[in-house]
C-alpha cells in the first residue's frame, strides 16, 4: 500500500474518531496535542497527509485504537496489535528484578536519552512523594523508591546523558497542590520542589531539565533512548517503539520542545527554587 493510499486510510479513520468522539474539532485537537489547522490538514481531503509519530501515538492512546488500524494496516481497532511491525509492550521484571525501563536505561549507557516524565521526574521523588503515589500501599511505595534510587543512580553515571522537558505548568500544578497533588501537605511539596533543583544542580550538564509552555506545545510521557528505542507511557504499560523512522520522528518533535523551551537547562534550578508553595 502506497504513501498516499495510507494517508486516504488515515484520514478516514480520523473522521470517524471526531465524529464518535462528540467533541468540537478544537476540543478533538486539544486531546490529541495538536492545534486545530493541523487538525483540519490532516483530515482535508486535499493533498492527504501521514500524521507525525506523536500525534499517532497520542491518537492511539487517547481513543483506544491501535495505530495498525489509523493507518488501515489492519481492521482491529484494538491496541493488541504492533505498530508498523514495530511495537511491543513490556511489563516483566528481570533475573535482578529489574523493570523493562531500568533495562533499557542500562542498555543505552553512553548514549542520548530524551526524556518526558508523566508528572514529576521519577529520579527526584523524595519519600514523601512516593508514599503519596503508593497511595498506602507499601509494596508499591518499596517498588516506587527503588525505582527512584536505581534511575538517579544511572543519571550520576559519568557517561550519562540525558535531556529531560516538561510542561511548566506541572511544576506549578505540583507547587499550588492541585489536581493529582490536592491533599499533599505544603511541607511535603516544598521539600520536593527543593530536592528537584539540588538534584537538576548536582547533575547538571550530564542532566539537563528544560521546561516548556505546555498551551503551546504537547508531548506524551516517553523516554527515547539514543536511536535504539523508544517507550511511551499509555498509563498500564509502554509502547516500545524499535522502528528507526519512526524513532527520529519523535526526537526531533523532542528537540523542537526545547527549542522553544520557555526555561533552558541553566534556568531550570533557579526556576524550581522560585515557585510559591500554597
Amino acid at each position: 500500500m502506497g504513501k498516499r493510499e495510507t494517508a486516504s486510510l488515515f484520514r478516514i479513520r480520523l473522521q470517524q474518531l471526531q465524529a464518535g468522539s462528540g467533541l468540537t474539532q478544537s476540543a478533538f485537537a486539544q486531546e490529541i496535542g495538536i492545534d486545530r489547522s493541523a487538525l483540519s490538514q490532516l483530515t482535508s481531503g486535499q493533498n492527504p497527509r501521514l500524521p507525525r509519530a506523536e500525534t499517532l501515538i497520542a491518537l492511539a492512546a487517547r481513543f483506544n485504537v491501535s495505530a495498525d488500524w489509523l493507518l488501515g494496516l489492519t481492521e482491529d481497532r484494538g491496541l493488541t496489535t504492533q505498530v508498523l511491525n514495530a511495537v511491543e509492550t513490556e511489563q516483566a521484571l528481570d533475573e535482578e528484578n529489574r523493570t523493562a525501563m531500568e533495562r533499557w536505561h542500562h542498555e543505552a549507557t553512553g548514549q542520548k536519552v530524551r526524556y518526558v516524565p508523566a508528572w514529576l521526574p521519577d529520579l527526584m521523588r523524595t519519600p514523601a512523594v512516593i508514599a503519596w503515589q503508593a497511595s498506602a500501599s507499601e509494596q508499591e511505595r518499596r517498588r516506587l523508591q527503588r525505582q527512584t534510587d536505581r534511575r538517579l543512580h544511572v543519571s550520576r553515571m559519568p557517561e550519562s546523558d540525558i535531556e529531560m522537558c516538561m510542561p511548566l505548568q506541572s511544576l506549578q500544578i505540583f507547587a499550588e497542590g492541585a489536581g493529582n497533588w490536592r491533599g499533599l501537605a505544603a511541607e511535603a511539596r516544598r521539600e520536593q520542589l527543593a530536592h528537584i533543583a539540588a538534584t537538576v544542580e548536582e547533575l547538571y550538564p550530564a542532566f539537563r531539565m528544560y521546561l516548556f509552555d505546555g498551551r503551546k506545545r504537547f508531548a506524551p510521557p516517553m523516554t527515547i533512548f539514543g536511536y535504539q528505542r523508544a517507550a511511551v507511557y499509555t498509563g498500564e504499560t509502554y509502547l516500545l517503539i524499535r522502528s528507526k523512522a519512526l524513532i527520529r520522528d519523535l526526537a526531533q518533535g523532542f528537540d523542537a520542545h526545547i527549542r522553544h523551551a520557555a526555561i533552558h537547562a541553566h534556568e531550570a534550578a533557579a526556576y524550581v527554587r522560585s515557585l510559591r508553595v500554597s
